[in-house]
């Protein structure tokens, strides 16, 4: 089915059709970080869990092992569960219908039956239950054996449900009551404690937030969609998170705190300032609080697949390193782009925008790009900066890497060539990148990593005028050469045609990073070739 978080390239009409608002770029790049967001989380969780908590000084990475044992990158149950629902959610289906709930249920079986790398005690015992049940539906005979977990077990409020929630925001971005109806029904389906349910409300509460507005205040405004007698407890409850650091609470297969653990990762790691010159920025807080996450220790994979939730929602997907997106992978062979997909397709309500995105095999090039063309980068002829229209020329540019700097579809790039693929989200609109700095810092140094590989490497954005430059003199920059003549070496290169000028933004931020105050010199000043003192 075709779903909207409607883009620029939505007409008010599908928009009004689709009965849901327009996310601007900053609101669908948080979009995108939802699925992703927890995957990396659990892949950074999945080779400590269990073991000795690490140290502070510890940084925890995607090494892979632990109880799969698991390749690095690899998500656990906690992703690939996310992903059972996701299945359901991107088709823009409400996911209160019978119709949804029984398909989530059967995609619970199927991955039981087929995918599982590692599954929870009470997960494992609803799901057998389930199974071997003659009565009603699918997600009927679920829910039943859930209910009849939690009547009967000592424990029942595990952490199983919350661990993939987050989807189940998405969806209901413009209804809060019908999305803490969704997280109730779905919780339900293996975790029926009302403590379960109550977590995944107040995480759903916080993930919606933070992608409409960009904060994390909806987990404490979801406090009102509980029952009035447990509002307060929960109020406490997150204030004993806030005061106590992660590994305070050393049982945290118990969804209370695991919640709690998740939240003091992300409420106590500071903010880092934003000091380009220093490679600060805001945007690592994603990183440092799933790390945070991790250090907490016992189910290090749940909790910080929790945090990643909620953090890609605030941060985006523009905050996850470059390194997380491509290193993120596990059942059923999804990759990074698979679960931005996913996650932008429920927020669109099953639909694409008018370019086909996210689902297109490849996105139309718009005549404004031009014909291919590539030139080699002035500081380093190992790099090649071109477009989009070039990728469509299978051995028009013989190279083993290719960054995007745009969208460019689900099929791999340049097309029946073996290349490593490297996906940034950089829009080229002014204000439409909450993490610019950050995302430019990023690309460069991904290649500078390429080039260490030995990788002939091709830059590209959709017509090789805005984004490409901006990227390409950040490079120059990182090889020793100054802003200024980076930038009118780059000019030069591109045969004096670019429209970085008219986008001052990605401009200034060449001059940030290196520690500068932004020149802005007119188009024949660097048509002039020396036109750019330094400041």
């Amino acid at each position: 089915m075709p779903t909207s978080v409607a883009s620029s390239a939505d007409t008010p009409q599908t928009a009004a059709f689709l009965g849901t608002r327009v996310l601007d770029h900053q609101a669908a790049d948080r979009a995108a970080g939802v699925l992703i967001g927890a995957a990396c989380g659990d892949a950074l969780g999945v080779p400590y869990e269990f073991t000795p908590r690490l140290a502070d000084d510890q940084q925890p990475a995607m090494i892979g092992g632990g109880l799969g044992p698991y390749k690095p990158g690899e998500y656990s149950d906690d992703t690939q569960m996310h992903v059972c629902i996701a299945a359901v959610a991107a088709s823009g289906a409400d996911l209160t219908s019978p119709i949804a709930l029984d398909q989530i249920a059967r995609n619970f079986h199927n991955w039981r039956a087929s995918g599982a790398t590692d599954i929870g005690n009470q997960t494992s015992a609803v799901l057998m239950a389930a199974h071997q049940s003659e009565t009603g539906s699918p997600s009927e005979a679920m829910t039943a054996a859930a209910d009849a977990y939690t009547a009967r077990a000592r424990y029942s409020a595990g952490n199983g449900s919350l661990m993939r929630t987050g989807i189940v925001a998405l969806a209901y971005l413009d209804d809060p009551e019908g999305m803490a109806q969704a997280a109730t029904l779905i919780s339900s389906l293996t975790h029926s404690d009302p403590e379960c349910i109550e977590a995944c409300i107040l995480w759903c509460s916080g993930i919606r937030t933070a992608v409409l507005e960009g904060t994390f205040d909806g987990v404490r405004q979801g406090i009102h969609l509980l029952p009035a007698d447990r509002q307060d407890l929960w109020t406490s409850r997150l204030d004993e998170a806030e005061a106590n650091p992660p590994h305070h609470w050393p049982s945290n297969g118990y969804v209370v705190t695991a919640l709690q653990a998740a939240w003091s990762a992300i409420t106590r790691t500071p903010v880092p300032e934003h000091a380009p010159e220093r490679r600060s920025f805001p945007a690592q807080h994603f990183q440092l609080a799933a790390e945070a996450a991790v250090r907490a220790g016992n189910d290090t994979d749940t909790v910080a697949a929790i945090a990643g939730t909620l953090l890609g929602a605030r941060w985006g997907l523009s905050a996850i390193p470059l390194a997380w997106q491509q290193a993120v992978n596990g059942w059923p062979s999804l990759t990074g782009p698979d679960l931005v997909r996913l996650a932008v397709l429920t927020a669109r309500k099953g639909f694409d925008d008018a370019d086909g995105w996210p689902t297109t095999a490849r996105v139309p090039i718009p005549g404004y790009a031009g014909e291919g063309f590539v030139v080699p980068h002035p500081e380093d002829p190992g790099v090649l900066l071109g477009n989009l229209p070039l990728t469509e020329y299978r051995g028009a540019a013989p190279v083993d890497a290719v960054v995007s700097l745009c969208r460019v579809g689900q099929a791999p790039i340049l097309s029946g060539t073996d290349v490593e693929h490297v996906r940034v989200w950089l829009v080229d609109k002014e204000g439409s990148n909450q993490n610019l700095h950050y995302v430019l810092d990023q690309a460069a140094h991904q290649i500078v990593r390429l080039r260490k590989e030995g990788k002939r490497v091709l830059l590209h954005c959709v017509a090789g005028r805005s984004r490409t430059p901006a990227v390409a003199a950040a490079y120059s920059t990182l090889l020793g050469t100054p802003p200024q003549k980076a930038l009118a070496e780059i000019y030069g290169a591109l045969d004096q045609h670019w429209t970085l000028l008219a986008h001052w933004q990605l401009h200034d931020a060449v001059y940030e990073l290196a520690g500068l105050t932004p020149y802005r010199p007119k188009a024949r000043q660097l048509a002039a070739g020396s036109p750019l003192p330094g400041r």
